[in-house]
């Protein structure tokens, strides 16, 4: 059993700090938010995962599991130390590392035998080297401790069958010792023939940039072939599907819709064109993939007005405002550019989400937020889709044209089959397919 310190409970530290527990490791959560520690010693998870919070109660019941606000008390007896705390993107778009370094400090002024200290953050290449200062500079005696990076993967909405089935383990680490301390954390996964990627600290802290900048790259590569195939009578769906059968492709992450949000690809994108601009590089193709994100929410609004025309007090239902499915985290979420745009038009907006909405509301509170999707078409001019719940993909079309004034869907995710809807007696876009309206 390896006693682990983990600094932050948010989806990367909560998710792997239970995970960890899991396994058989005695962990102990450290925040300096108290409410969210109060809230995780009443067994409330602060944001929406499938499964958490079941996991955190088993491992709370048997002793594997704990909550404080005070880093002495994680510390204490802890063989490692990991920081999961939030690096959010500067205004500049590079990563702001306050919260890692303010830990780091801490740590040292802390520190009073051997441990390692563990990256879990996505942080950009060159920062442990720092962190490596930070400590030393606090420390009032000297005192040894191994640095190493250890990234995480995890999506949201399916964040534990992640940690506990990954693609790989990635530990960046420079001795024997921390090494062999960050392999026994995860020799539960020996089991799974897990591979185990040994590197270089530096080298770890890029593969979470390149890998999260490359299936940005892909998203906006499949909107990029979506545009022309409307352009030339072609559908995205089948182009799609017969570029994934390709092993040297894969079908993941082509999916055309309204591109990629959450707390990770934008924000690991900026970071490493910034990151290959003080390096003196560039990163063109990442740049691009930025570029034909961002236009998205543009291109949705358009086919909008295309199918009800000015959009100028007419009522607009919003199904979905998290970045995806099956979380509440609407972080870079394509909705909020969707209102924002619907909003300067002079559009009614209404919108229902399974699980995103009281953040939604922190950030809008100009939208009517309704009970159900059917509340949310009441009357409606037009129904976007924006999020693909499953609670979005069988519902009653019929019902659902009775209830709204207009007869437009906008399907922004291409979830929905056109001759059912229009069958339905829907005027029925899509992102791709052929005989739509181009944009």
């Amino acid at each position: 059993m390896i006693r682990i310190c983990m600094v932050g409970t948010g989806y990367v530290g909560l998710v792997s700090g239970a995970c960890m527990a899991d396994f058989g490791h005695h962990v102990t959560c450290v925040d300096i938010n108290q409410d969210r520690i109060d809230s995780l010693l009443k067994g409330e998870i602060p944001f929406y995962e499938p499964g958490l919070d079941r996991l955190v109660l088993k491992n709370v019941e048997e002793q594997r599991l704990e909550f404080t606000t005070k880093l002495a008390v994680g510390m204490k007896d802890a063989d490692i130390v990991m920081i999961a705390v939030q690096t959010p993107m500067s205004e500049s778009g590079e990563a702001d590392l306050q919260y890692v370094m303010n830990v780091g400090k801490e740590i040292g002024e802390l520190m009073t035998d051997y441990k390692v200290i563990v990256t879990k953050s996505t942080v950009p290449v060159g920062t442990a080297r720092h962190l490596d200062k930070v400590i030393k500079e606090a420390q009032t005696t000297p005192v040894e401790f191994d640095l190493a990076s250890n990234p995480e993967f995890l999506r949201e909405g399916s964040s534990i069958e992640d940690f506990m089935r990954p693609d790989r383990v990635v530990i960046g680490a420079e001795t024997e010792r921390s090494e062999k301390i960050l392999r026994e954390i995860y020799r539960p996964l020996f089991l799974l023939d897990t591979p185990i990627v040994k590197t270089g600290i530096e080298t770890a802290e890029l593969i979470k940039y390149a890998s999260n900048s490359f299936l940005a790259v892909k998203i906006s590569f499949i909107n990029e072939i979506a545009k022309l195939a409307e352009k030339v009578g072609a559908d995205i769906s089948d182009v799609a599907k017969s570029m994934g059968l390709d092993k040297r492709i894969g079908p993941k992450f082509l999916h055309a819709g309204l591109g990629f949000g959450g707390s990770c690809l934008p924000k690991d994108t900026n970071a490493i064109v910034h990151i290959a601009e003080e390096a003196g590089s560039e990163m063109s193709i990442v740049k691009a993939a930025i570029g034909v994100n961002a236009q998205l929410p543009d291109r949705a609004l358009a086919k909008a007005e295309a199918m009800v025309g000015d959009l100028k007090g007419k009522t607009v239902s919003l199904l979905g405002l998290a970045f995806k499915p099956n979380t509440d985290d609407i972080r870079s979420a394509p909705a909020l550019d969707i209102v924002r745009l619907l909003n300067e038009k002079g559009a009614i907006v209404r919108g229902h989400d399974p699980a995103a909405m009281p953040n939604f509301k922190m950030f809008h509170d100009d939208l009517t937020y309704c009970k159900s999707p059917y509340d949310a078409c009441d009357n409606a001019d037009l129904c976007i889709l924006v999020t693909e719940w499953n609670q979005y993909r069988m519902l009653d079309f019929a019902w659902l044209r009775e209830t709204m004034s207009g007869n437009a869907f906008l399907d922004c995710r291409n979830v929905y089959d056109r001759e059912h809807l229009e069958n339905s007696g829907f005027k029925y876009d899509c992102f791709g397919r052929a005989d739509q309206t181009s944009s």
